[in-house]
């Protein structure tokens, strides 16, 4: 593990305030980029998105001039990662003991791990729990992860290697790091951005390049569908074989099809 913090590259000496807001309150954002033979996977559209997500959050826009030369540091003193992640961290910083945010500025941390390469088929459990559509972080890729968290280890209970949540109105909306997809009658449909669900990098990436519906559908549908796959940073596309109790064939002719034109495309441009 490789990190930069704040500007310069300090590995195991990297340390963080225990005061810092994205210790004490999640006041933070955060983004994860895929390595690949040590190359990162769309930066361009992991910092737009976090500048979305801080300034939804209400933090400074982050210097992105900065991140990038954070990332180019911490790439070049590791190149050699076969497979692994990259974490960008960007919080409120020093903060007193309370929700109020400090003014020392922000806290910016770039890490890199090695990690295994997903499974090409995985199972899924929704879970009792929901998403808040109208929350005041829907839609922000926040630090604030205790619920995602409560709701993955739920589904490792059970078997699975994701959890699903719905939102208050009972619609599909996503995992706890993934979108996820669905096919009905041979159309391939994945849950609106109203819905609750994060606009995933790799699901927009799917959306341009195979096409699909965005269309809000009840969460016990997803017990009618022909097909079901997961997108995220480090699964690309994830075929799922089972829904809680329900099986079904993995990996189907669209997910198939969904896989080899965004493993072609992502091969011919890894910024895009």
């Amino acid at each position: 593990m490789r990190i930069w913090l704040n500007g310069a590259l300090l590995d195991g000496a990297a340390t963080v305030s225990p005061l810092d807001h994205g210790l004490t309150t999640g006041d933070g954002v955060f983004e994860t980029i895929k390595i690949e033979n040590g190359q990162p996977f769309a930066v361009r559209r992991h910092l737009d998105r976090l500048v979305r997500s801080a300034v939804g959050l209400g933090l400074p826009a982050p210097d992105v001039a900065a991140i990038e030369d954070g990332i180019a540091t911490i790439v070049a003193a590791d190149p050699a990662i076969p497979f692994g992640r990259l974490r960008i961290t960007y919080t409120g910083g020093v903060s007193p003991l309370s929700s109020d945010r400090g003014t020392d500025g922000p806290t910016i941390v770039v890490a890199t791990q090695e990690i295994k390469r997903p499974s090409p088929t995985s199972a899924i459990v929704t879970v009792p729990w929901v998403r808040n559509e109208r929350s005041a972080v829907a839609g922000l890729k926040t630090t604030s992860y205790a619920e995602n968290v409560r709701a993955l280890a739920y589904a490792k209970e059970r078997g699975g290697s994701e959890a699903i949540f719905a939102n208050t109105v009972g619609q599909l909306c996503e995992g706890t790091g993934s979108n996820i997809f669905c096919v009905y009658d041979g159309e391939l449909v994945t849950p609106t951005l109203e819905s609750g669900a994060l606009a995933g990098v790799t699901r927009a990436l799917v959306l341009e390049w195979f096409g699909g519906s965005e269309r809000d559908v009840p969460l016990e549908h997803l017990y009618e569908a022909e097909e079901i796959f997961l997108t995220s940073t480090t699964r690309d596309i994830q075929a799922i074989h089972r829904v809680d109790t329900r099986t079904l064939p993995a990996p189907g002719t669209i997910t198939t099809q969904v896989t080899k034109i965004f493993t072609e495309h992502s091969a011919q441009n890894p910024n895009p």
